[in-house]
């Protein structure tokens, strides 16, 4: 038997996980209920249901929501911070924005409570010269009384630390002498960037969020150990890289979101093997809904994601615009007496009506298994089985009998009020960033995603879908497809007529080397250590930034202004001659390239020589013309060139895929289902 891979990544409902084993193509994947109550039990459980021989895997790759889940519901350590004194209330200084558009005020709570936000004096100019000299037995002080008041975590944030870190570094150094732990945090190691609310923001997630994924790592790690796995467990980031378990509490921070970005990094390696230049990525899952873009395999990333109102998370992520709507979402009447779905989940427990887990509000998934769309016999993870005359009962009474519509109808209805929200997300990423869905292809994965992906495109005229040879699991996939990822930034805020280009390859440089020694670090073997360059620029006077790609360190002024004027044309399709151009960040990403992964393996060979050996059945299905006799297919068993006209149901162990009237289907090399939409 071969070293085998793992990748496993924890959803709001299920956890999945793939094995692979190179050398024999072998493949084997499990999808458990997430364990809410503690993450590893489900990881634990997928390893056990593929009988995993953890002496004799190479590799496992982990996706978790453990950092994310934990700030959502505020489930942190309890943190204190050092600042300027002045700064006291740097965190809640806030952009002059508000949580809804049309509200007047907005409120929020600081991550890091008044009274455990202490001032010391010291203060840097912008300049990076010492204005005020530290006052070191302020800051021991400091330290000293925030551990007496029970704090677990600490912060230190000086204003203007980004240009020079001098004063944070020795506090830190003073204060880990009273620290009772190493969870100490400086503003300036985990973001070097101006602006000082979004840099304490930031630091001051990373200090409540590490203790937390510190003691989860250890637990899994440990756990898995035990059960004979001999090399480092790797972590999924938000930026859709991979970190080492021993080093990535050190910036918790940056797995925020590392859920999604697993998703499309599995779509960008797809899409690279298979040419396919624009994706918009859809991954809708048991909780929410996931979409992102892909141009020329490289998935977007952003600095600016604010995870809930006044909580700017300013590093480096993969941009994903994320809504509650997947198939638990809870489908009701709200004080309008309008029918909505979401973003009130069933989770993973008690979870739909139809799994037979004590769930008593209709969910969307319920609808499609009203609507025909699900086989009541086929679904995963179903205690106690429920008929789909009952489903059907509760939806009228819960969400038809308000309306007047019957079982079918207000089912019907809970899948247009869905897909229209979904729709609206992939506006978001597409129509409100310039794009034209029309030049894309539509990556539809997740549990619910190739159910809804058909319609979806059909509405939005994107041409066609691709849908991967496993659905359900393809965050699992994008685990172990990602390479190890380190993101660095630095602010230089200088007009470019004013740059000293030297200045700007030092910065550079010294991101390079960085990125270098964190990968020798990680130990984790590599083929190859590659960099990608941006800077972050924009006119004299403007707020928002735009990120362009650089050559690196050889880069010119000429070179960075030619460059910023495109990038500025083709979003906005205006030229300003008379402003001066700014560079305000440079940023290295150190990209540690490991083995790539043999995709064609998840594919496997149809099994069926024909179509119709590939036919399981006939069902009645509703679409959007009515009720209408549908074959039913498994996946599993078309052949490799099979072609196809819908409607058509294609169901397989870890997803159902709905091919609406209309719409041609074939495969291609890899396995991918292609469907081309009827407009």
């Amino acid at each position: 038997m071969s070293a085998a891979i793992v990748g496993v990544d924890v959803g709001g409902t299920f956890t999945d996980l793939v094995l692979m084993e190179p050398g024999s193509q072998a493949v084997r994947i499990a999808k458990v209920p997430s364990t809410v109550e503690n993450q590893a039990f489900g990881v634990l459980a997928t390893l056990e249901t593929v009988e995993a021989r953890l002496d004799r895997v190479a590799n496992i790759s982990h996706g978790t929501t453990i950092t994310t889940n934990a700030l959502l519901e505020r489930k942190v350590a309890r943190c204190g911070l050092i600042t300027t004194q002045g700064f006291r209330d740097v965190l809640e200084l806030g952009r002059r924005t508000r949580p809804q558009p049309y509200g007047l005020i907005g409120s929020f709570e600081p991550l890091i409570p008044r009274e455990l936000r202490l001032e010391v004096p010291e203060r840097m100019a912008a300049d990076g010269q010492v204005l005020v000299p530290l006052d070191e037995e302020a800051v021991r002080a400091a330290a000293a009384r925030l551990a007496a008041l029970g704090c677990e975590a600490l912060v230190i944030h000086f204003l203007h630390s980004y240009r020079n870190p001098a004063h944070e570094r020795r506090a830190v150094e003073i204060a880990a002498s009273a620290w009772p732990n190493a969870y100490i945090t400086a503003g300036h190691a985990i973001l070097s960037e101006y602006r000082e609310y979004e840099r304490g923001t930031t630091a001051a997630v990373n200090a409540a969020i590490q203790p937390v994924l510190h003691r989860y790592m250890e637990r899994l790690q440990g756990e898995l150990s035990a059960r004979g796995f001999a090399h480092d467990l790797l972590v999924m980031q938000g930026n859709g890289g991979s970190v080492s378990s021993r080093i990535v509490a050190e910036a918790a921070v940056k797995t925020v979101m590392s859920g999604p970005a697993s998703g499309v990094m599995a779509a960008a390696a797809i899409a690279r093997a298979v040419g396919a230049e624009k994706l918009i990525t859809f991954d809708a899952g048991g909780t929410s809904c996931d979409v992102g873009l892909v141009q020329d395999g490289v998935p977007q990333v952003t600095s600016e994601m604010e995870l809930e109102y006044a909580m700017p998370i300013h590093v480096p992520m993969v941009d994903v615009h994320t809504i509650g709507a997947g198939g638990g979402s809870i489908a009701f009447l709200n004080d309008a007496g309008l029918l909505q779905v979401g973003p009130l989940s069933a989770g993973a427990a008690p979870g739909p009506i139809c799994y037979g887990r004590g769930g008593t509000r209709p969910t969307l998934t319920d609808a499609n298994l009203v609507l025909g769309r699900l086989d009541p016999e086929g679904l995963l993870a179903v205690d106690n089985p429920v008929t789909r005359d009952r489903v059907r009962d509760v939806i009228a009474a819960e969400v038809g009998a308000p309306l007047g519509l019957d079982g079918e109808a207000a089912a019907a209805a809970v899948l247009r009020i869905a897909n229209d929200r979904m729709a609206g997300a992939i506006r978001m990423v597409s129509l409100a960033r310039g794009h034209d869905p029309r030049d894309f292809t539509l990556f539809a994965f997740g549990g619910a995603g190739p159910m809804h992906a058909a319609a979806l495109a059909r509405e939005l005229s994107i041409p066609r879908v691709m849908i991967p040879a496993r659905p359900g699991i393809t965050n699992a996939i994008g685990c172990i497809a990602a390479d190890l990822r380190h993101d660095y930034v630095n602010t230089l805020n200088t007009p470019l007529a004013a740059l000293e280009i030297a200045e700007a390859r030092a910065v550079l440089e010294a991101q390079i080397a960085e990125g270098r020694a964190t990968i020798a670090r990680e130990g984790v073997a590599v083929d190859d250590v590659a960099f990608l360059h941006f800077a972050d620029m924009q006119f004299e006077g403007q707020t928002h930034l735009l990120t362009l790609p650089i050559a690196g360190p050889a880069v010119t002024v000429a070179e960075l202004q030619e460059d910023f004027e495109a990038a500025y044309w083709e979003r906005f399709k205006v030229e300003l001659p008379e402003i001066r151009a700014v560079l305000v960040n440079l940023h290295s990403a150190a990209i540690g390239r490991r083995p790539a992964v043999p995709l064609a393996a998840l594919a496997g060979r149809g099994q069926a020589a024909t179509l119709a050996e590939a036919q399981s059945g006939v069902r009645q299905v509703w679409f959007e013309s009515g009720w209408r006799e549908t074959p039913i297919y498994e996946r599993r068993q078309l052949p490799a060139d099979a072609v196809f006209a819908g409607p058509a149901i294609i169901i397989q162990l870890d997803c159902t895929t709905v091919v609406e009237p209309g719409n041609r289907v074939a495969l291609d090399t890899l396995g991918n289902l292609i469907l081309e939409v009827e407009p």
